[in-house]
């Protein structure tokens, strides 16, 4: 325990030296650029909403990544499965509009995003286990397809009447929308799935068969195979729980935030996920609060370029350097714990 508290501080102080050194590079002063970042994620009710909103598609992506990483894959496609979510929520919307009442609808493109993200995280599963690819190489080379099918949707099929552009589909008609609560552009509904999948996860992982023999696939395929463990199905299994889950996360990403498809509809969620998983040691635990953390250097680094002429990309480069401080503290606590040994 005394070992992880000093890496977490040794990873914090890190970071901070780090990021004031590019601060006074910049000629920027850091205690005023530090103050913004919080000012600008928490210095209200509304910026808060918008934290929350951010913070709900981090927390369902990287509760699904928990799965994958608890049997040792990477699923590094789960950029993709949330696009594809996106789209099978647009399809349902646009198929069922006029025809079905909204409640219902809603509930049915949950489903199709749910079921969408599943199945393309269920591809690089069958492809890593039918046809021996690594599930690195096949969750990247999806997520080079959904961002191709997106676009080719946009600007074809799905395209505004007149003309496609990158503002993306027509919007949906308010009825479709998710609710907000009334002091925030949050929706109780998204806050919900976010809440419920890290209970669900938790639950799943900690006190089912299905969380035990995950781990016992995840640590030794061969001895679980000789156990009566079929690898190949928990495997399938893991990557369809992350697909759901980053589907439902691109799901809230049109209902409930753009109300429309639109190119950039993942925001790079997935991809941050990755990296609030591996913050977290691939632990469910600390999930919840260094997605809240991402979340508001996300929304808070918003007030830089209006206050001190700094580029937004700055939350890009604390992020970048958190994952780096931390990796490099667990492996100074790791070369430690081998010479005390």
């Amino acid at each position: 325990m005394r070992t992880r508290a000093f890496e977490i501080l040794a990873a914090a102080g890190l970071v901070l030296a780090f990021t004031t050194g590019v601060l006074l590079l910049t000629g920027a002063p850091p205690l005023e650029a530090f103050a913004l970042l919080v000012r600008g994620s928490f210095g209200s009710v509304s910026k808060l909403a918008r934290v929350l909103t951010v913070w709900v598609p981090l927390t369902l992506c990287a509760c699904g990544l928990i799965y994958t990483f608890r049997i040792g894959l990477w699923n590094i496609g789960v950029e993709g499965q949330v696009i594809l979510g996106a789209v099978g929520a647009t399809w349902a919307l646009r198929a069922g509009a006029g025809h079905v009442p909204p409640g219902v609808l809603l509930a049915l493109a949950m489903a199709a995003g749910v079921l969408l993200g599943a199945g393309w995280s269920l591809a690089a599963g069958v492809l890593r286990t039918r046809g021996g690819v690594n599930e690195i190489f096949a969750g990247l080379g999806l997520n080079f397809v959904a961002q191709g099918i997106v676009l080719w949707l946009i600007f074809g099929p799905w395209k505004r009447p007149g003309v496609a552009s990158m503002s993306g589909t027509v919007p949906f008609p308010p009825e479709l929308w998710l609710p907000n609560f009334s002091w925030g552009r949050l929706s109780p509904v998204a806050l919900g799935c976010a809440v419920g999948a890290l209970v669900l996860t938790a639950w799943l992982l900690g006190r089912t068969r299905v969380g035990l023999f995950l781990r016992a696939v995840g640590g030794n395929p061969r001895a679980a195979h000789l156990l009566g463990l079929p690898p190949e199905r928990y495997l399938l299994l893991a990557m369809a729980l992350a697909g759901g889950m980053a589907g439902l996360a691109g799901v809230i990403q049109v209902t409930a935030v753009y109300h429309r498809l639109i190119p950039a509809i993942s925001s790079n969620y997935g991809y941050l996920a990755l990296l609030v998983t591996m913050l977290a040691g691939f632990r469910l635990g600390p999930v919840a609060p260094i997605a809240l953390f991402f979340a508001g250097l996300n929304v808070g680094s918003v007030q830089l370029p209006m206050a001190l002429q700094l580029d937004s990309s700055l939350s890009g480069v604390i992020q970048g350097a958190s994952v780096l401080a931390v990796l490099l503290a667990q492996g100074w606590g790791v070369h430690r714990a081998r010479r005390q040994a």
